[in-house]
């Protein structure tokens, strides 16, 4: 029965890869165009504007697994500095100061670095024809 489930990881990982991904997009996408509705829209450029760009672009790569390990680390390190920045001095506790998501997303982000994208990738189409061995 283990065994079973075991042969299904990299498949569950893939998913896992993809739902973080389509979440992590809607933040970007929310920011640079506001959809879905967002209360604001950052001004061209600024920090919050790049923060856009990173949800959008590393987001995207990590949905189709390109790059993924690169794009993961950047996300990772823009979630932690995120959430430090705008959440943890508003609480000491995740749950209090609505910084959950970005604890979350880092970690979930950090795993991808040191994994891989799992199955249905990009990355894994590529080191097939490449020859070279995934991991």
């Amino acid at each position: 029965m283990i065994q079973t489930l075991s042969n299904h990881a990299p498949k569950m990982f893939a998913i896992l890869r993809i739902m973080t991904a389509l979440l992590f997009i809607q933040h970007g996408t929310q920011k640079l165009f506001g959809i879905p509705a967002a209360e604001f829209s950052p001004e061209l450029f600024t920090l919050m504007w790049w923060a856009g760009a990173i949800e959008l672009v590393g987001g995207a790569l990590i949905l189709v697994g390109l790059f993924t390990r690169a794009a993961a680390f950047v996300t990772s390190g823009m979630m932690a500095v995120a959430y430090f920045m705008v959440h943890a001095g508003n609480s000491f506790f995740p749950a209090n100061n609505s910084g959950d998501a970005a604890v979350l997303f880092c970690f979930v982000f950090l795993l991808f670095v040191f994994t891989g994208p799992g199955a249905w990738s990009l990355d894994r189409a590529q080191s097939r024809e490449t020859g070279m061995v995934s991991v």
